[in-house]
């Protein structure tokens, strides 16, 4: 069963997030590899519902999740947005950002994180009520914020 469902995977691994113009600064690189323990495609719908042990990996960013809900186009199968939930997890580089729900929008190259959300970069915390992560020029907005910050002492 396992393996089946791996085979139909194969066809979503093609999914790929696309920078857009020349111009636009690309924030995603690379194809979106996407494994689960199951896999329920809407052609009709352009949608592809990957749920249990969900991993989404591209070259520069991992989110996992319970389940994850990816919208395409019709035409040349473009991820438009992603909906993660339960236990979302998302790592780039040295930050990991964990939430109850996560949205990707592709277009704004946005993802917006809601239910107890939480950036960690080292010793440094964010939590607020809504975390919304600009990926094109690295920046955060938190909706009523808790920072933490710890500084190191140089020895």
């Amino acid at each position: 069963m396992l393996k089946r469902l791996l085979i139909i995977s194969v066809f979503f691994l093609c999914f790929t997030i696309q920078a857009g113009a020349e111009n636009k600064k690309e924030s995603i690189k690379g194809p979106i590899t996407i494994t689960a323990e199951s896999l329920t495609a809407d052609n009709k719908a352009h949608t592809a519902l990957f749920e249990t042990k969900v991993v989404a990996t591209t070259t520069n960013l991992t989110i996992q999740s319970d389940k994850m809900l990816v919208f395409y186009n019709e035409v040349g199968g473009d991820v438009t947005k992603i909906e993660a939930t339960g236990n979302v997890r998302v790592l780039r580089e040295s930050r990991i950002i964990t939430a109850k729900a996560a949205t990707y929008y592709a277009d704004e190259e946005t993802v917006v994180f809601t239910g107890d959300p939480r950036a960690i970069d080292g010793d440094n915390i964010v939590s607020g009520t809504k975390i919304t992560y600009f990926m094109d020029n690295d920046r955060f907005r938190v909706e009523n914020s808790k920072v933490i910050l710890k500084n190191k002492k140089e020895h």
